[in-house]
């Protein structure tokens, strides 16, 4: 069935048809170095793993990411790394990605990972308020982006430092 389903602690598994249409906006090539925010249950993932030459994942809740570590683990994907930390920060030390896929709702793109993408890199993430969003493909120039909205989605908050706080 095409719905979010939950996991741990008030997280969810997008609907399927979320998750093909954020990795169709991404447009990860084969030779793509890509950074996920937000690793949830890894089953986004595992699906950026099957299109790029690496992926970097951060979760900042530790019993999903060793939940999704196990996972992974299971199906012997050996092109991913997982960071338990502030996503909203991203990873400095594996920067610049070709693309960033963020999947929890951000008020705005956080400045440090667009400072993170890569000259003529890709960004998609649900951007908005609590609780509306749209879908947003941000797209790289080296100094300008260029951003096209999609369509209307729900998610849970990014949580982080350039996020949402907890309450």
């Amino acid at each position: 069935e095409d719905c979010a389903l939950p996991t741990l602690h008030n997280q969810t598994i997008s609907q399927p048809y979320i998750v093909a249409l954020m990795t169709q906006m991404l447009d990860v090539q084969p030779g793509h170095r890509v950074l996920e925010i937000g690793t949830g249950s890894g089953y986004q993932t595992m699906i950026l793993a099957r299109l790029a030459r690496h992926v970097t994942s951060m979760e900042t809740d530790a019993d999903l990411l060793n939940r999704a570590r196990k996972t992974l683990g299971r199906f012997a994907i050996g092109n991913v790394t997982l960071h338990l930390g502030d996503g909203t920060l991203g990873d400095l030390a594996g920067a610049a990605y070709d693309r960033i896929l963020i999947t929890a709702a951000a008020p705005a793109p956080p400045a440090a990972l667009l400072d993170q993408l890569e000259k003529d890199g890709r960004m998609v993430l649900p951007m908005g308020d609590r609780e509306t969003q749209h879908l947003y493909c941000i797209e790289s120039s080296g100094r300008d982006y260029d951003r096209r909205r999609g369509i209307a989605v729900r998610f849970v908050p990014l949580i982080g430092s350039q996020g949402w706080s907890r309450s």
